[in-house]
């Protein structure tokens, strides 16, 4: 199944490293959380991507050009440098589509930029590049495939630190609430799309406002409700945040760590 993936933003709110390199290829680690993206689709048999550029488009099509399977892995090097024999599992073998969809382009225009690359799929995957979780993507796709809908995305729970506050009349209130114990619920990205998305959307619209609208209006919008991890990466704090799990060894949207750790 095919996986467009939203790369042009401007990365307003990381901007310390957005001014130099694009969202997308802002690191976790050694790898860009673009990498981390798409390993998760990879790890489910998705590798065949398309790529919807804008903000420092150049920067990412050149990590594309210069990527190379032994920077990311062990190996073992002789004859002089002409010979690079790779240790352990193979990296994984994408296909990606760069397009450079513009700068100043909502998510709507972005995805109606690469119709056509998607619009034979009977479905198609796509999410944003910046967001991370644990859900289980076979399931999910099951969920949607036996909806006969057109739209799905996943809701997941807000991750802040802030409390919600439950009014009473004249102000008063009644409770606190965290994120974790209440039934507030986001849109975290991750969706799938049947083709006839496309009959919902015109030109200049953001996706997920009179499109998703339109497919509430017609009972064809459905969501896929997770309560494990996800987290989104809009700030620097957020950046921190996963770097300290990953250097703790805790990386769950990783389906292989997991596993490993199951076992």
């Amino acid at each position: 199944m095919k996986v467009v993936l939203f790369c042009g933003g401007l990365g307003t709110r990381i901007r310390d490293y957005s001014e130099n390199v694009p969202k997308p290829m802002v690191p976790v680690g050694h790898h860009p959380i673009l990498w981390h993206v798409m390993q998760f689709y990879h790890h489910y048999g998705h590798s065949d991507f398309v790529l919807c550029l804008g903000y420092k488009a150049n920067v990412i099509k050149q990590w594309f050009l210069d990527y190379r399977p032994a920077i990311h892995s062990d190996f073992t090097i002789s004859e002089h440098g002409t010979r690079v024999e790779i240790l352990g599992e193979a990296q994984a073998d994408w296909r990606a589509t760069l397009v450079d969809t513009g700068i100043w382009r909502n998510i709507g225009q972005r995805l109606m930029a690469v119709r056509r690359h998607v619009e034979n799929e009977e479905m198609f995957l796509a999410n944003y590049s910046d967001g991370l979780c644990d859900v289980d993507l076979p399931a999910m796709i099951d969920f949607f495939a036996a909806s006969g809908k057109t739209a799905c995305f996943l809701a997941v729970q807000p991750n802040f630190s802030y409390h919600l506050v439950d009014f009473g009349e004249n102000g008063q209130v009644r409770a606190f609430k965290t994120s974790h114990d209440s039934e507030t619920w986001i849109n975290g990205g991750y969706f799938i799309f049947r083709p006839r998305i496309f009959d919902y959307m015109r030109p200049g619209e953001e996706l997920v406002v009179e499109p998703f609208q339109r497919l509430i209006d017609d009972g064809e919008l459905v969501a896929y409700r997770h309560r494990g991890f996800w987290a989104s990466m809009d700030t620097l704090k957020d950046k921190q945040l996963l770097e300290d799990m990953l250097e703790k060894g805790k990386t769950p949207w990783l389906p292989w760590t997991k596993e490993r750790n199951r076992a």
